[in-house]
């Protein structure tokens, strides 16, 4: 399955969480909760968010529902989604390295 990695990403920061967090199936509420934890606090998704965001990676096979109890709709991820999330882990580690570099390299310059 070829994934056409140009349409997807870059991810924006509230469904790379979404994405993140789908490392086991969820309903919405408690993903909500598990991505303002792993991202302490700087990623605040309301439901209206994520709603839309469901409907968009679900159309897009990044993730399926796997049930649907009194109005209360679980998903998880597939292997697309997956890998498009592999791919934008890969594309972050190259940001950070570089930043990293860049600021260590602008604090030898400012020590001189």
């Amino acid at each position: 399955m070829d994934v056409d990695f140009a349409k997807l990403l870059p991810l924006s920061e509230a469904t790379y969480y979404v994405l993140a967090a789908l490392d086991e199936p969820l309903h919405g509420y408690a993903l909500m909760q598990k991505v303002e934890s792993m991202s302490e606090g700087n990623v605040v998704i309301g439901p209206g968010t994520l709603y839309g965001a469901f409907g968009t990676l679900e159309k897009q096979g990044l993730i399926e529902k796997v049930s649907e109890e009194e109005r209360r709709k679980t998903y998880a991820l597939t292997n697309k989604g997956r890998r498009v999330l592999a791919e934008q882990v890969r594309r972050l580690a190259i940001m950070v390295r570089n930043g990293q570099f860049a600021l260590t390299t602008q604090v030898k310059g400012e020590a001189a």
